[in-house]
């Protein structure tokens, strides 16, 4: 792809952000260069995440191998309280919104899908009407592996509400993975992504008025990693209908991350996501 023809389709992807015919969608690698006010590098890949979850200590290759599997042995050794409250501490650290989180939110897109499970996005729209729809796993009273908070402007706080609010909502984030807030809750471990998957499979993880809203979007895929089966998956599952999107990356891709593009036609980006977001904010 051409400089010219970049510039051009990142003219036209702002377009669509403005117009909600395009849906951000952002992923773990958002953080490459976030760092907390106390110097340490923010989670932005599986192997980063496990380092974080081990005091920086890299665990066995079998466990090394996806974070939600490092997430899952700590869980087995140490319970599920833990691992609650070791994402939430990570999260709750000191830092700064991305640039290219704010650089998005500007374009003011009205459904974004953030599949991490910092509260940045929730922070930058406190002064703003808003929507967030939360994933839920290993539930046993309701088949739905999703809650829906509406945001209280006046008292700056979050109540959880039915599925209908949806249909008038100005915004709308989901965080299908959880968040630190309202209250700490998360999907990060291989038990909660196989019930969250499980369910999502039969329907039960997007609520019925965005598997409306969502027919012939398109999705703009940034920070993403599509080399491993359950980063694909759960993006398959929120992305039904779709009429295509873009997918940003400057690195070789694999076999299994070749076919999901090309399975969901989208258009490959060949930029950092660095480069990606000055070129956007220019």
């Amino acid at each position: 792809m051409q400089t010219q023809s970049i510039q051009e389709t990142i003219q036209t992807i702002k377009k669509e952000l403005r117009n909600q015919s395009t849906v951000p969608y952002f992923g773990l690698g958002i953080f490459y260069d976030t760092k907390t006010k106390e110097g340490e590098q923010m989670p932005y890949d599986s192997d980063s995440m496990i380092l974080m979850m081990n005091n920086g200590r890299e665990m066995s290759q079998r466990l090394m191998f996806e974070y939600s599997r490092a997430a899952m042995h700590l869980e087995q050794r140490r319970g599920v309280e833990y691992i609650t409250q070791l994402t939430n501490h990570i999260y709750t650290k000191e830092y700064e919104p991305t640039a290219l989180q704010k650089a998005i939110l500007d374009m003011q897109p009205r459904y974004i899908i953030d599949t991490n499970r910092d509260p940045k996005l929730q922070e930058l729209l406190a002064y703003e009407e808003h929507c967030i729809i939360l994933g839920k796993a290993r539930i046993m009273a309701d088949k739905n592996r999703y809650e829906v908070y509406e945001w209280d402007l006046e008292n700056k706080k979050y109540f959880l509400v039915d599925d209908e609010v949806l249909g008038e909502a100005k915004k709308i984030l989901f965080k299908p993975m959880g968040s630190t807030l309202p209250e700490p809750n998360f999907i990060i471990s291989d038990a909660d992504y196989v019930d969250w998957l499980t369910e999502a499979m039969g329907g039960f993880a997007v609520p019925p008025i965005l598997k409306s809203y969502r027919k012939a979007k398109k999705y703009l895929f940034m920070g993403t990693y599509f080399d491993r089966d359950t980063d694909r998956m759960v993006a398959n599952e929120l992305t039904m209908d779709l009429e295509g999107g873009y997918f940003i990356s400057d690195q070789e891709l694999g076999k299994k991350e070749k076919k999901f593009v090309e399975k969901h036609n989208l258009e490959l980006i060949p930029l950092s996501l660095e480069a990606f977001c000055e070129a956007f904010i220019s």
